[in-house]
């Protein structure tokens, strides 16, 4: 077992109150990413498990036992940081044993260590190599190794793709996929990328100025973001977030902009919604069609729109539509030629609708 509990943990760097109260379980075997923008804490938290930064207050547990004090190197966890921090004078076989060696392990369990591992990252034909031989890729696959062939029960990852480029970075990605079912440890990865997270983990922890702002898989977070916040950093394009308020035409609880617009609001038991009510209203690119007439979709969810910038991106193309004045993107399928200036009749499906309260920015439908 190799589960991690943080109980009401928080850090200040003088005065100044970083992380706060943070909660938090990790499963045996998980892959949680912690997500959010820079600042947030989420790099601070995973050193704190390391044992790189000492708590102010509160309790971190590692199967059950209080490691506040632990050393870093009694904790059975292994860090990989942004940068490879290999030695450049080593060969890849020689970076991947140090610690075995400094550990006094003998030679015969050091090569049998190593070679498992290089044969698990594909990195077995560039054992004599040294780092500047090696591609960047190449390089974060060393590092993971060296932590790797201490067979720790945690490991940490801290931005370790953040220096690869675009096509690099997914391909690490799926090997990080392949990494996590293959030695079936415990991962806790920090990353600033959406995407990462997104494709990467089992549960995302999204944070904000210290503060959990929500846990859940990644299609829970998607389809049920908690607040703005969530709904807005997850997801590429980032959801459509607009404010509005709550009217009241014939009986049935429509959304307003300002009179330009209305939208048909579905019902729904557990809406906390009521007339005058002001909002903020939530929807994704994807729940935008252009309209065939054959998307089932009533009269009332169907607007009619200009378009003002395409965004074509191959699989599909981004376009940023004005509606009487309301301002929305939404995506259409990549081989079809939009041309700015159009004019579209889009299909909304109401169904995955996002109401937030303007006040408490949380969700309410």
């Amino acid at each position: 077992m190799a589960n991690v509990i943080l109980q009401n943990v928080v850090k200040r760097f003088s005065r100044t109150e970083v992380v706060h109260g943070v909660n938090l379980e990790i499963y045996d075997r998980e892959f949680i990413v912690l997500v959010g923008p820079s600042g947030c804490g989420k790099s601070t938290i995973l050193r704190m498990i390391a044992g790189l930064e000492k708590i102010t207050e509160g309790t971190i547990l590692i199967e059950d036992r209080v490691i506040n004090d632990v050393a870093p190197k009694d904790r059975g966890i292994a860090m990989v940081f942004q940068n490879y921090a290999l030695y450049p004078h080593m060969d890849v076989f020689n970076n991947m044993s140090f610690a075995l060696k400094i550990s006094n392990k003998p030679k015969p369990e050091i090569e049998r260590r190593v070679k498992e591992v290089a044969e698990i990252l594909e990195l077995s034909e560039y054992l004599e190599r040294k780092p500047y031989e090696l591609s960047g890729g190449q390089r974060q696959r060393v590092a993971m190794g060296r932590a790797m062939v201490r067979k720790p029960d945690i490991f940490l990852f801290d931005e370790p793709l953040s220096n690869l480029d675009a096509k690099l970075r997914t391909q690490m990605r799926t090997e990080m996929k392949l990494l996590h079912q293959k030695v079936k440890a415990t991962i806790i990865y920090v990353t600033h990328d959406q995407v990462e997270a997104m494709t990467l983990a089992d549960r995302i922890v999204v944070m904000r100025d210290g503060y959990i702002e929500q846990i859940g898989t990644p299609i829970d977070l998607f389809e049920k973001p908690a607040n703005t916040f969530v709904a807005g950093f997850i997801g590429s394009p980032p959801m459509n977030l607009l404010p509005a308020r709550i009217i009241s035409e014939d009986s049935k609880l429509m959304i307003d902009f300002e009179g330009k617009l209305q939208l048909s609001i579905p019902e729904r038991k557990d809406a906390k919604i009521k007339e005058g009510m002001d909002i903020v209203m939530g929807i994704r690119t994807e729940d935008f069609t252009i309209d065939n007439g054959n998307n089932g979709f009533p009269p009332d969810w169907k607007v009619n729109g200009t378009v003002e910038v395409v965004e074509p991106l191959g699989g599909e193309t981004n376009m940023h539509m004005n509606i009487n004045g309301v301002k929305f993107t939404a995506k259409s399928e990549g081989r079809k030629t939009i041309e700015v200036g159009s004019k579209l009749t889009l299909a909304l499906n109401l169904n995955h609708l996002h109401i937030f309260d303007a006040a408490s920015t949380q969700s309410v439908y």
